[in-house]
């Protein structure tokens, strides 16, 4: 039996991961198995203390191996640009314009891959995950922000532009304009599919009914112990989230759609999408499961680790 080590990092806007997993070869059977794993403070703002950072925990998990120059892939909030090279699209600001991929090359002395956190979740449900065995995964983050990222056949699908699966920075289908224009993205548009299907989406629901400001996870509580005003905001993000797979289905048809994020969690979810999704696809059918990302938030940075293997 031959082993490969494979590290991988998750680079948060609040938190950064790193995770070392060895893919072991025996016979016609893959194992996969975690040997390391760390999470510190992400250096808010900074992006050499960030570099520093990341090199700090690769290093770190190197020496758990007992082993040098191993190949790194990362998730980022953002994507690399095809044409400057520089990170783009990333809500941790700091992140935007730099060239990061190839400073960390430089820093590291080996090879080094990034790619958009959300095709890390994608890769990971598809490697081992939920969406094992299936050809298109589409995997989508419903968490402080939206995004999502696609599998085809075991291999992430980023695009010329590397923008595919930036389902988040679309508006949400089927939505009068002036529901649109009461929704400001960071991304500089109105409407985006972020902000509703995000955790914070659904505060932003609540807010403009009851004019109250709670987070979503006590909203979801809420609405579990009978709170009408609570209910009937999450019955409208339940709708929010019917259009906007809706969409996704009526253009890519994926085999299966996994969902991780704090809004993954909500059990509602896996009730109530299924019965209201016909409503939005083309031909009023529609059997596409949607299933909760079998390794939680550690699926990101087990992607991650997969991305100089994919």
């Amino acid at each position: 039996m031959s082993s490969d080590w494979l590290i991988g990092i998750d680079l948060g806007g609040t938190k950064t991961e790193v995770i070392l997993m060895s893919q072991q070869v025996g016979g016609f059977r893959l194992d996969y198995s975690e040997h390391f794993r760390k999470r510190v403070p992400t250096p808010q703002g900074d992006y050499h203390a960030t570099l520093q950072t990341i090199h700090s925990l690769v290093l770190e998990a190197e020496s758990q191996a007992g082993a040098s120059g191993l190949p790194v892939g990362i998730g980022i909030p953002g994507s690399v640009s095809a044409i400057t090279g520089r990170i783009k699209n990333g809500n941790s600001t700091w992140l935007n314009g730099q060239p990061m991929q190839d400073d960390l090359r430089a820093l590291l002395q080996r090879p080094v891959t990034l790619s958009n956190d959300a095709n890390c979740l994608a890769l990971s449900e598809a490697t081992d995950g939920a969406g094992k065995g299936y050809g298109v995964v589409f995997a989508a983050i419903l968490g402080t922000g939206c995004g999502s990222g696609i599998s085809v056949n075991g291999r992430v699908l980023s695009g010329p532009n590397g923008v595919a699966g930036e389902w988040g920075h679309n508006p949400l289908p089927w939505t009068a304009q002036h529901e649109l224009k009461l929704r400001p993205c960071f991304c500089g548009r109105n409407g985006c599919n972020e902000t509703f299907l995000s955790g914070t989406g659904l505060s932003m629901t609540h807010k403009l009914t009851t004019y109250k400001a709670l987070p979503a996870k006590e909203i979801a509580e809420n609405a579990r112990q009978g709170d009408r005003a609570a209910a009937e905001s999450l019955n409208q993000y339940m709708e929010h989230l019917a259009r906007g797979f809706g969409a996704v289905i009526n253009l890519l048809d994926p085999d299966i759609i996994v969902l991780g994020g704090g809004m993954s969690n909500v059990e509602q979810i896996y009730q109530e999408l299924p019965r209201r999704l016909p409503e939005h696809v083309f031909g009023g059918e529609c059997g596409t499961p949607i299933v909760r990302a079998a390794h939680g938030d550690s699926s990101g940075v087990r992607g991650a680790a997969w991305l100089s293997k994919a």
